[in-house]
C-alpha cells in the first residue's frame, strides 16, 4: 500500500496533536514539519525533517495546516501553487464561502484539492447539523459549545497588541446563544482596560458577550476539555414535534487534529477543487476497503 505522505504546517497545539493522528494511522506518513524556527527541534519531532519551508520537504501529497486561521488562506495559495493538497481548521464561519471561492480558483489552477474548515465546529458538527436538517427540514437547530476552550478565539487573543498569555473560554447560555470568559496576563507597559477593548472589538468576539479578566497566570485556568450539544427540534414531512439530540464532550485540539487527517486522506480522492466537509463523502475520511466499511457501517 502507497502511503500519503503529510507535512505538518505549524507546531502548536493542534500541530502536536496531528503528528499523534498521522503516527496512529496505517495509511499515512509524515513528510515533515514547517514551522517558523526549524531549529526548535522537540524530543517527538527527531525521527522527522523540520524545516521553515515546505519545498524542502520530499514527494508531499497533503500539507496539514495547523495555523492560526487568519494565516491559513496565504498558507493554502502557496501550498495549492505547488499541486500540492492542503486541509485545514479555518473557523471563522462568516468568512468559510468567500474562503471557499477564493481557494478553489487556486486548486483548479494547480490540480489540487483543499479541505476547508475541516475541524469540529465548522466541520464534523457541520456534517451532523446537515444530517439532523435532511431528517427534519423543518425546523430550528441550536448550536451549544462549551464549557471549554476556544482554541481560535484563544489564538485570536493572544494576536492582540498587549497581551502576555490567554485563554478564551465559551460558556453556553443556550439556544446557541453564548458568553466569551477571557482571561489574559498583560505585557508590561500595557493598560487592561486598553487591550480589553481591543480584545471585545475583534471579529471574534464583537457578537457575543464577552467579559475579558486580567489574572496571574493563564496555565493555571488551562483546560483543553470541550464539547458541544446540538439540538433540531421539527417536522419530518407533515409531521410536528421531531427531536433530536447530539452530544459530545472532547480534548479539543486531539479531534480537531484527527478530523484534519480524516480529510486529508478524503483529499486524495475528490476532483481538483475546494471544498467544506459537507460537500464530502463520509466514507472517504474512513481507512480500509470499501465493501468492507459499508458492510460494518450500513
Amino acid at each position: 500500500m502507497k502511503k500519503i505522505r503529510a507535512a505538518i504546517v505549524g507546531y502548536g497545539n493542534i500541530g502536536r496533536y496531528v503528528l499523534e493522528a498521522l503516527e496512529a494511522s496505517e495509511d499515512f506518513e509524515v513528510a515533515g514539519v514547517v514551522r517558523r524556527n526549524p531549529q526548535d527541534v522537540p524530543l517527538e519531532l527527531k525521527p522527522y525533517k523540520v524545516t521553515d519551508k515546505i519545498t524542502e520537504l520530499d514527494k508531499v501529497d497533503v500539507a496539514v495546516l495547523a495555523t492560526p486561521t487568519r494565516q491559513v488562506e496565504a498558507f493554502a495559495k502557496e501550498m495549492l501553487a505547488l499541486g500540492i493538497n492542503t486541509v485545514d481548521s479555518f473557523d471563522i464561519h462568516g468568512g468559510i464561502v468567500e474562503l471557499r471561492r477564493s481557494l478553489n480558483e487556486v486548486a483548479k489552477a494547480h490540480n489540487a484539492v483543499s479541505i476547508i474548515s475541516a475541524g469540529w465546529d465548522p466541520g464534523s458538527d457541520s456534517v451532523v447539523r446537515a444530517l439532523l436538517e435532511a431528517m427534519v427540514p423543518k425546523g430550528i437547530t441550536y448550536t451549544n459549545f462549551g464549557p471549554g476552550m476556544s482554541m481560535g478565539h484563544t489564538v485570536a487573543v493572544k494576536a492582540i497588541e498587549g497581551v502576555k498569555a490567554a485563554l478564551s473560554m465559551t460558556i453556553p447560555v443556550g439556544t446557541g446563544i453564548h458568553r466569551r470568559m477571557v482571561y489574559i496576563e498583560v505585557k508590561e507597559g500595557y493598560d487592561f482596560k486598553q487591550v480589553a477593548a481591543a480584545i471585545k472589538a475583534d471579529d471574534y468576539f464583537a457578537h457575543d458577550e464577552t467579559h475579558v479578566m486580567q489574572v496571574e497566570s493563564v496555565d493555571n485556568l488551562l483546560d483543553m476539555g470541550h464539547g458541544v450539544h446540538l439540538t433540531r427540534k421539527g417536522v419530518s414531512g407533515k409531521t410536528q414535534n421531531q427531536l433530536v439530540d447530539f452530544n459530545m464532550k472532547i480534548n479539543n485540539p486531539a479531534l480537531t487534529a484527527q478530523i484534519l487527517v480524516a480529510v486529508a486522506r478524503a483529499s486524495m480522492k475528490q476532483a481538483p477543487g475546494a471544498y467544506t466537509m459537507i460537500e464530502i463523502p463520509v466514507i472517504d475520511m474512513l481507512f480500509g476497503d470499501k465493501e468492507v466499511l459499508i458492510k460494518r457501517l450500513v
